[in-house]
């Protein structure tokens, strides 16, 4: 293959990661047209996406394929439990639940990591680059609309202290993924379900613009 399969599968899913992006949920939420309630049922629906992504890491670490991924400072969920406790409380446990578009996109994570490794580095990929670019777009946001202390609680979801050098980091990332243990059929595979992921996020995003709207 001459192209970098690292670019073949940005370039492949394009539209679905612009399509993400420009849902009307996002769109008001980065706005500022939304309040810091629809920020927190946002964050709620992470947690439950993070929690299928890492909770599978361990078993994987000795895939040929995942393995090289399972990095511990990419990992989110002790980060995103303390921003639910500063935005929901200390009691927010009692209060979480999930969209059905998270229950389908959790289940589908879960699926990938206990069947196929191939389709966990699609999710795994899609995640954790998305955070440490486009995410840092969300916290800023996030700390002018909300008062959110700079890379605090509230927003420490986005905020990867494990990752000193985020460019580099994204190169070495990249690396990995060029060298992936796949041949060329399953790493059509691989992008296909990274498009599936975007899907699966858009309809998160969707969602959640049915709970809340502009006029909020």
């Amino acid at each position: 293959m001459g192209t970098p399969f690292s670019t073949l599968i940005r370039t492949a899913s394009h539209e679905q990661h612009t399509e993400a992006e420009s849902t009307t949920f996002m769109s008001d939420l980065l706005g500022g047209a939304l309040g810091v309630d629809a920020y927190a049922r946002y964050t709620e629906q992470l947690w439950f996406v993070y929690r299928a992504l890492e909770e599978a890491a361990e078993g994987l670490e000795g895939s040929a394929v995942a393995g090289p991924f399972i990095q511990a400072e990419l990992f989110r969920v002790p980060a995103i439990e303390r921003d639910l406790a500063h935005l929901r409380g200390a009691e927010w446990r009692d209060g979480v639940s999930a969209l059905p578009a998270t229950q389908a996109y959790a289940s589908r994570v879960a699926e990938c990591a206990r069947d196929w490794p191939g389709g966990y580095v699609a999710h795994h990929y899609t995640r954790y680059l998305g955070d440490l670019s486009g995410g840092q777009i969300i916290r800023d946001k996030a700390e002018k609309n909300w008062g959110f202390a700079r890379k605090g609680d509230g927003v420490r979801f986005y905020v990867f202290e494990g990752v000193p050098n985020p460019a580099a980091f994204k190169r070495s990332y990249r690396v990995l993924l060029d060298g992936v243990r796949a041949d060329e059929l399953e790493k059509l595979r691989i992008v296909a379900e990274c498009k599936r992921a975007f899907a699966l996020n858009t309809a998160v995003f969707r969602a959640l613009g049915e709970e809340f709207s502009s006029a909020a």
